[in-house]
């Protein structure tokens, strides 16, 4: 089991050499509107905040659709006693048969590790979850959360460290998420029947409301002009810097990050499920980091 001061050294050693100053996000209004319970979704400055309290949840999604690229946003869970509660972040294209990549942090008792859980849907067919605890807690400061989607794999990301990887493995007969444009979205809503501990523990409506916040918004992404025009963004000829090998790739460093994570902090990986998936999903026979 590789360590943990290990990690932290590398994570250093790697900033040095390649973070540089990070370019400033954009403002809330630029990139996404509110999607619904208006009055729950608060743009405070350079914050945004979705509240939830026992008369409803609050979301808010992207003005475009996009075809391959990064998103990223820096989250601020809710503090304390957040049992019951969801908070997601997501790309999503539309329709029964639609594609989409999730983070779900799932709301604990306080003091309670913070769940993210993570899930990919390929033609609408899902299923995929993963869950880790994270090695940080969330709720104190923010932390950036980013999807990088390209035509070789969706990476999930935690301050830039890989936390799972998703392979294009068409060559194995499976489908990929590629040609459905998708948009970027984020929700706060009620699940006690099955968010913390299996729908034990309810939420406790006396803390409300709850609230994540938001800032630093980014994406870098193919802008489709409509949804069913995606010539711009996959054609043969076009070619963005998500589709170079050095990033579509995990480096040596981003694979002992994965690895590191994989061993010290999954708690669910729907791969060795057995009582779900007496056979093991095609996907999970071809490739270890899924």
């Amino acid at each position: 089991m590789v360590g943990m001061g290990w990690f932290m050294c590398m994570m250093m050693m790697v900033c040095v050499i390649s973070c540089g100053e990070a370019a400033p996000g954009a403002k809330f209004e630029d990139l996404y509107r509110s999607s619904w319970a208006m009055d729950h979704c608060v743009n405070d400055g350079e914050v945004t905040k979705l509240k939830l309290d026992n008369s409803s949840g609050a979301g808010f999604e992207s003005r475009r659709k996009y075809l391959f690229g990064k998103v990223s946003i820096q989250i601020k869970l809710v503090e304390g006693d957040s049992a019951g509660t969801v908070t997601a972040f997501y790309m999503s294209s539309e329709g029964s048969n639609h594609n989409e990549f999730d983070f779900e942090f799932l709301g604990n008792t306080t003091g309670e590790p913070y769940i993210v859980q993570t899930n990919v849907y390929v033609n609408g067919v899902g299923n995929r979850e993963q869950r880790l605890n994270l090695w940080f807690d969330p709720t104190t400061d923010f932390h950036t959360y980013s999807i990088l989607w390209s035509k070789r794999s969706v990476v999930f990301m935690v301050d830039e460290t890989p936390i799972r990887v998703h392979k294009n493995l068409e060559d194995k007969g499976i489908p990929f998420a590629k040609d459905q444009a998708m948009g970027v979205y984020s929700s706060i809503w009620n699940a006690d029947d099955w968010a913390t501990q299996g729908g034990l523990v309810k939420t406790d409506w006396s803390h409300a409301p709850f609230i994540a916040s938001y800032k630093d918004f980014k994406i870098d992404a193919c802008e489709v002009p409509t949804t069913t025009d995606l010539s711009k963004c996959n054609g043969e000829d076009q070619r963005f810097w998500w589709d170079e090998p050095t990033v579509s790739e995990l480096s040596l460093h981003q694979n002992h990050q994965l690895i590191w994570v994989r061993a010290n902090h999954m708690i669910y990986d729907y791969c060795y499920d057995a009582a779900r998936f007496p056979v093991t999903p095609l996907e999970c026979q071809h490739h270890r980091h899924l």
